[in-house]
């Protein structure tokens, strides 16, 4: 079995985003030279995740309003984190709901995904840099 790792380095320069990562995912498996096979896709921040869902703008602004009904940013005195003198409370929530990781099945050197899907990186805590393992695995 062969393996190959990369890293994707983001900086979004709001507090909250979501980017498509699909072709840089694919691109990665691309140079991986692995035709059958997983890959994972992981955020390696408390405060960012990596999910999978269409790539709708209605979408991300409904996952972006519910999120900040859900675990608003403000005030920042509603959680306990923040005494630590941070102010990202929220983002780590909100992280908890899109989730940390995904893997997908790679089949004949392509994702093998249901319609419409696609790979995302979401940011609850923006404007620094944070990264996101890809760690693909297979034949």
């Amino acid at each position: 079995m062969k393996s190959y790792r990369e890293e994707y380095w983001f900086n979004i320069p709001s507090r909250r985003g979501f980017v498509n990562i699909t072709p840089k995912v694919e691109e990665s498996i691309k140079k991986s030279a692995i035709q059958e096979g997983l890959v994972l896709v992981n955020a390696m921040h408390i405060t960012a995740s990596v999910f999978v869902n269409d790539d709708e703008s209605g979408l991300h602004h409904d996952y972006d309003h519910w999120l900040e009904q859900l675990a608003p940013h403000e005030p920042i005195s509603r959680y306990l984190h923040n005494r630590t003198g941070e102010d990202n409370g929220d983002a780590h929530l909100k992280r908890q709901i899109m989730g940390r990781e995904v893997v997908v099945a790679i089949t004949k050197g392509k994702l093998d995904f249901g319609p419409w899907e696609q790979i995302f990186y979401g940011e609850f805590d923006g404007n620094r840099k944070k990264r996101v393992l890809v760690k693909i695995i297979g034949e």
